[in-house]
């Protein structure tokens, strides 16, 4: 039997901790749908979040950005992965609590840069420095990312399988979020 989620569980994180890839684990471990902020926005708008950054403005992106992570909050339960800024503004974190469950999956700077640094669809890194742009972002965000409801520590060694298991275990102790007795190994 699978375990039931009450609110929806909102992965947050830098970009590169996995937020999509764990989300998607984790969904399907929960046996929920899994839904991606930055894949809404990018089907509201038609167009890519680098296309949205270029053409309006990151301002004008995490406008709309708050507007569809509230609409995807008033859905049904599920998993829902958001951007890497979008923890930032207190209201967006207000209502993930409110709404929700926040899971900060904690990577870092190594792991982090490991896993983007061959992208070329982060925005935000397309700096002269984007390690150090990296670095920036990390220690600018951290403070916000600390107010998450949950923190899960995640680390390049970790399987996604292992790090979705975390968090189903973080999870496991907040009994508004998920029921807690249709657990494997729970009372």
């Amino acid at each position: 039997m699978k375990p039931r989620l009450k609110k929806t569980v909102v992965m947050v994180g830098m970009m590169g901790a996995g937020k999509s890839a764990v989300g998607k684990e984790l969904a399907a471990v929960l046996g929920v749908p899994f839904l991606d902020s930055d894949a809404e926005i990018e089907k509201a708008a038609n167009a890519t979040i680098a296309e949205i950054f270029a053409r309006d403005g990151e301002a004008f992106f995490r406008d709309k950005e708050a507007q569809v992570i509230a609409r995807l909050l008033d859905g049904e339960p599920c998993v829902l992965s958001v951007g890497g800024g979008a923890f930032l503004r207190a209201e967006t974190r207000r209502r993930i609590s409110d709404y929700g469950v926040s899971v900060w999956l904690k990577a870092d700077l190594d792991t982090l840069w490991a896993r983007v640094r061959r992208k070329d669809t982060r925005p935000l890194l397309k700096t002269a420095n984007p390690y150090r742009t990296l670095a920036e972002l990390m220690a600018a965000r951290e403070p916000a990312y600390a107010e998450a409801d949950l923190i899960v520590a995640t680390t390049a060694d970790y399987a996604i399988e292992t790090t979705a298991e975390k968090v189903v275990e973080a999870l496991a102790w907040r009994p508004d979020v998920l029921s807690v007795s249709e657990l494997p190994g729970k009372p």
